[in-house]
């Protein structure tokens, strides 16, 4: 071991590993894409309610990818150490729409690919991404799907009740029944045959039907 060695510091030695043009350019692009993965987000989101910091996660996601990988590239040490450091966190955090697993998953990739040095293919996968989820998100291929909840006294206002909806709307199916003292509910998924929905309040007028209630119904039902 000579002097110098002695006061050589490898954490000095990283210190201009990643130059800081490179830092720059790559964090101003993956904000960027971060923000067009946002607005793609914004612009095709179906669920139920809207998350505004589902959608900021998505822009610090792709920063903090391009971060991490910017340090990985630039030393191999680092590469193994952030590998075994990352195997052990865990998320609790449920995914409540498939699609959301999609912008995830393009998050982490735009982050890995800008910080790989592929600007190119980020920025061109990006937009191409971008415009199949915005056209095929936002088609209707068929009717929006309703779920009435219909809560009657005996059989014959059920059936009344069902012969009212079948005569209303497209299309009629069960999706559950229960029944109680003194109470029938019944759960049905409709399509409508246009946007009125005043059959609803028909529904009410018929002997023995106490209540009735029109939800929309995103795919996830829980019966």
């Amino acid at each position: 071991m000579t002097f110098n060695d002695i006061f050589r510091s490898s954490f000095l030695e990283n210190v201009m590993s990643v130059t800081i043009l490179d830092m720059a350019l790559a964090m101003a692009l993956s904000f960027g894409l971060g923000v067009l993965i946002f607005m793609v987000y914004r612009k095709t989101f179906k669920g139920v309610m809207y998350s505004a910091s589902f959608g900021v996660t998505l822009i610090a996601l792709t920063m903090i990818s391009t971060l991490v990988i910017l340090a990985v590239t630039s030393n191999v040490v680092l590469s193994l150490g952030m590998v075994g450091a990352l195997s052990i966190v865990r998320f609790r955090t449920a995914i409540k729409e498939p699609l959301d697993i999609a912008f995830l998953f393009w998050s982490i990739t735009v982050g890995i690919v800008l910080a790989a040095g592929m600007l190119p293919l980020a920025v061109f996968g990006s937009v191409a991404i971008g415009l199949t989820l915005v056209l095929f998100v936002n088609r209707k291929p068929h009717d929006d799907p309703y779920i009435a909840v219909i809560r009657c006294a005996d059989e014959q206002s059920e059936n009344a009740a069902r012969e009212v909806m079948a005569r209303e709307v497209k299309k009629l199916a069960i999706k559950s029944k229960t029944v109680t003292a003194g109470e029938i509910e019944l759960h049905y998924e409709i399509r409508l045959k246009s946007e009125g929905v005043s059959f609803v309040n028909g529904l009410l007028s018929l002997p023995g039907v106490r209540s009735a209630a029109l939800v929309s119904y995103n795919g996830d039902y829980m019966g």
